[in-house]
């Protein structure tokens, strides 16, 4: 049995077929509207340089090796350009200005004054009244070594002749001769065991040097002489010793070696040691030999 085929849905081949043109065209409608529609952007994608053939991929080290070099210029560049902006740099400070800024400084009072001097009962301002003075006082205490050496070789109740001999070299002689007291309520005789002339006097009262001389002793306290003074003396070219006795404390004007004249001041009659009342005990030897202080007085005061 022979197939049947409608004419109208044999497939037309020939391609200007009007009726196989309209159905191309409404399939290409249908199939555009089924799909969804591409962004433009989007619709050709590019292939990457790095994928295409005959590229080669960079070296990682060779770019951080770039980076770093560029780094280096930046910092090269605008760190001075920083520094320049931030304001002026510090000064160089050398290892000299160092110590003498840390140096240690000492600061002086302007109203500081010096403290005054003591001076031994003289004034010198001079340099040659100082050099004076500093002569006197060396023979000064050359003689009183020479007396103290005399006196040693003495006993204690009278005076050797070589310690006689030492007062009348180091002491220039007059013939000055002034009482100790210029005036008293009376005085003693001497006795056996009391070699001198008591002269009662009140407390206080002055007594000087009967002539120029030497202070060959002077004591604050003594057994039996208390508080006294001795000098040595060269009248009329004899060698004269007074003592002056039982002296107020702290009355003494004078020290050993020292150079008085006749009438000086030397102390102020007192009772220390063995006195009874106030007076002046006074004794005088003459060559190393004791007198009669009274009557030398009475022959030698002019």
């Amino acid at each position: 049995m022979a197939e049947q085929f409608d004419s109208s849905t044999e497939p037309e081949t020939g391609p200007t077929n009007p009726d196989q043109r309209g159905r191309a065209r409404r399939f290409l409608t249908q199939r555009s509207a089924a799909r969804p529609p591409v962004a433009a952007s989007t619709a050709v994608a590019k292939t990457p340089k790095s994928a295409r053939p005959g590229r080669s991929t960079a070296h990682p080290v060779r770019s951080f090796l770039t980076v770093t070099a560029v780094a280096g210029l930046v910092a090269t560049v605008a760190i001075p350009a920083f520094a320049a902006g931030a304001g002026t740099p510090a000064e160089a400070v050398t290892l000299q200005q160092v110590a003498a800024e840390n140096a240690q400084s000492l600061v002086v009072a302007s109203e500081a004054t010096p403290e005054a001097l003591a001076r031994d009962s003289y004034s010198a301002t001079t340099p040659e009244e100082i050099q004076t003075k500093k002569d006197e006082e060396a023979a000064k205490a050359a003689a009183a070594a020479r007396i103290a050496a005399a006196a040693a070789s003495s006993s204690s109740s009278s005076f050797s002749v070589t310690y006689s001999g030492a007062i009348a070299q180091s002491i220039a002689s007059s013939g000055s001769v002034v009482r100790p007291l210029t005036s008293f309520n009376s005085f003693g005789t001497p006795y056996a065991g009391h070699k001198g002339t008591d002269y009662m006097a009140d407390r206080g009262t002055p007594i000087y040097s009967i002539a120029d001389g030497v202070v060959v002793e002077s004591a604050e306290s003594s057994n039996g002489w208390g508080v006294y003074v001795k000098i040595a003396h060269n009248i009329n070219g004899t060698t004269v010793t007074s003592l002056y006795a039982h002296m107020s404390y702290g009355t003494r004007r004078v020290t050993v070696g020292q150079t008085v004249s006749a009438g000086q001041l030397i102390g102020q009659v007192g009772d220390t040691g063995r006195a009874f009342g106030t007076h002046l005990h006074l004794e005088i030897y003459v060559s190393g030999s004791w007198v009669n202080p009274e009557s030398w007085l009475q022959a030698n005061v002019s």
